[in-house]
């Protein structure tokens, strides 16, 4: 029985949480390996909605949850999502939950530099959400960083704490702002370093431990392929690595270890904030996209961009992290259209690209070629195998498969767990 990794194949917002879930029921342990609180999952279980988004999606089922190293926490987004959780009803205990004591710490000013960069950069914004999450892996990178077990030890969190205060004071001087002071600092940790104790531990050996066990772990990621800090459309993109490979890098396991790679994209593709999109729709067509879907942010409630499906950025995700399988989401929400198109290739004058162009400038610039297929203008939620699903749906199901040169192994067809067909357990070799 091997390992799974879940990633997205998009720009994030691909369904992640409710696949997570549905495979969390053949899980022991559902891996966080990647991304902060920017991130957000949604589960809807016994017609009860849960938001998650710094939580790995399995602490749902009850499944040994851990956030790796790989992960930014900010520790009162931790709390406030671990109450939020309990008061719906869920035991969150150390026994379930697991936090790498290396993972770095996203604290106030992070926040705080955040949006003010944000701000300063006028209509070049990137659109980040305003959460930290850039400057704290800014920290981590440039070896400022406070991490969970520098809140038990005084003498670092002293060090690190003085060495990031001077850098961003630097900054938030130019900038006319308030400075901070460690002092703040050091009550706010003072304060949340006893909740989360009981749930730190060193989570590598607990990862090692139980797949040794032969236990199954199943690896989340967060945001899309396309986000990706060396791969996505930069500098439109997050801060971290979204790809496979980060799987073994942000948990600590080594890479031939993460197993069965699903990569899980939208019937169509959706884009928040900044950046290229080829196939956004600025219509009635991409309005009713954006209705039908639900397609708004979990984190911010920001409108999503809407648009066809765009094959080009799917067989470049396919090739980013050697994918296994794909799991197609939201397949009902293209229920009522006359036709549908799939975006195959780009144009640019004279010049076609079948896969990305360099930079965001010149995909800002191109112009997608598609390929019209014809609707089918029926319901597949609930439907319960692919022979049941309408002809024209499994038409674009199999023409998608052509395009990518993969198969779909699994299909959603609403956010209830129930509506999902298998075709390819990634569990089972």
């Amino acid at each position: 029985m091997p390992n799974v990794t879940v990633i997205g194949c998009q720009w994030g917002d691909e369904g992640k949480g409710k696949i997570v879930d549905w495979l969390a029921s053949k899980a022991d342990i559902v891996v966080r390996f990647q991304g902060g609180h920017n991130a957000g999952h949604t589960i809807v279980l016994d017609k009860k909605t849960y938001k998650l988004s710094l939580l790995p999606s399995g602490i749902i089922r009850g499944k040994l949850s851990i956030i790796g190293n790989g992960v930014v926490v900010d520790p009162l987004a931790l709390i406030n999502e671990i109450d939020i959780l309990k008061n719906q009803g869920l035991k969150i205990t150390p026994e379930l939950l697991k936090i790498s004591y290396s993972a770095t710490l996203i604290l106030p000013y992070h926040q705080l530099i955040d949006v003010e960069r944000e701000k300063q950069k006028g209509k070049n914004k990137i659109g980040t959400t305003g959460r930290g999450i850039g400057p704290a892996y800014e920290d981590k990178i440039g070896r400022r960083a406070l991490r969970v077990c520098d809140l038990y030890d005084i003498e670092n969190r002293k060090i690190f704490l003085n060495n990031a205060v001077l850098h961003h004071n630097i900054t938030l001087k130019g900038l006319g702002k308030k400075l901070i002071k460690t002092s703040d600092i050091n009550s706010l940790l003072d304060k949340v370093a006893p909740i989360i104790e009981p749930f730190v531990d060193d989570t590598v050996e607990i990862i090692h431990r139980e797949n040794k066990k032969g236990k199954n772990i199943l690896f989340e990621g967060a945001q899309g392929s396309l986000l990706d800090i060396d791969y996505g459309t930069y500098p439109y993109v997050t801060s971290s690595n979204t790809i496979a490979p980060q799987a073994a890098i942000g948990s600590g396991i080594g890479p031939s270890n993460i197993g069965y790679i699903l990569g899980i994209t939208k019937a169509y593709t959706t884009r928040v904030g900044n950046g290229p999109f080829p196939t956004e729709l600025n219509d009635q067509i991409g309005e009713k996209i954006r209705k039908k879907g639900n397609e708004f942010g979990v984190v911010t409630g920001r409108k999503r961009r809407c648009g066809w499906l765009d094959s080009v950025l799917l067989k470049y995700a396919v090739k980013l992290s050697s994918i296994n399988g794909i799991a197609l989401t939201k397949l009902d929400v293209l229920d009522n259209f006359k036709e549908i198109k799939i975006c195959v290739s780009y144009k640019l004058g004279d010049k076609i690209f079948k896969t990305l162009p360099t930079s965001a400038v010149l995909m800002n610039k191109v112009q997608p070629i598609y390929e019209t297929l014809e609707g089918w203008n029926a319901c597949t939620k609930g439907v319960e195998s692919l022979n049941k699903l309408p002809k024209n749906a499994l038409k674009y199901i199999k023409k998608i498969e052509k395009i990518i040169g993969i198969d779909i192994s699994l299909l959603s067809t609403s956010p209830e767990r129930e509506d999902t067909i298998l075709i390819k357990d990634p569990f089972i070799k």
